[in-house]
């Protein structure tokens, strides 16, 4: 184990090239977890891997926690789509070494956080949020081995959709 980073031998960067460029300047990436729907989850590279916060008081992302692999989909600087790569999934877990090495790095990336990073990673200690490492795992689809089509998908159903009322008129509108 490198004791610098909390990292084993095994979760070693294993990407090519593209895909080491590509998560270096990710933000966002589009997750997907047992062929599921593809979620746009924030973020942070660190060793050769993504790390991703999900739980209460951070983003939903169904299945990640208890994944032990995901497909990561990365944009390039046009923002288009550049390469999908298959990776491995692990959890940190609150009380290890990678988690006290590794937690207070991605916290300090977190834009927007409430109060002091540290406060933030003894949060998600406590509420029991999952901090995973997405790490290449295989061989990425890149250039012309990517789909061609836009791959859009219907929306999906919400509860958040209301029915549209007709405007307000105060007066009545004559017809000519």
């Amino acid at each position: 184990m490198r004791e610098d980073a909390g990292v084993t031998d095994e979760d070693a960067p294993g990407g090519t090239p593209l895909v080491d460029e590509a998560m270096k300047k990710a933000a966002v990436a589009w997750v997907s977890v047992a062929g599921g729907p593809a979620l746009a989850l924030w973020c942070a590279p660190l060793e050769g891997a993504l790390l991703v916060v999900s739980g209460p008081g951070e983003q939903a992302a169904p299945g990640l926690a208890d994944a032990t692999e995901a497909q990561v989909t990365l944009r390039g600087d046009h923002g288009g789509r550049i390469v999908t790569w298959p990776a491995r999934v692990s959890r940190l877990q609150p009380g290890t070494e990678a988690w006290d090495v590794t937690a207070p790095l991605v916290a300090a990336k977190r834009l927007n956080a409430p109060g002091p990073s540290a406060d933030l990673v003894a949060r998600w200690a406590a509420d029991g949020c999952a901090v995973n490492r997405l790490a290449p795992a295989g061989t990425p689809l890149a250039g012309a081995e990517l789909p061609a089509d836009a791959q859009a998908e219907p929306p999906r159903a919400t509860p958040a959709v209301r029915a549209t009322r007709k405007p307000f008129r105060l007066h009545r509108v004559r017809r000519r």
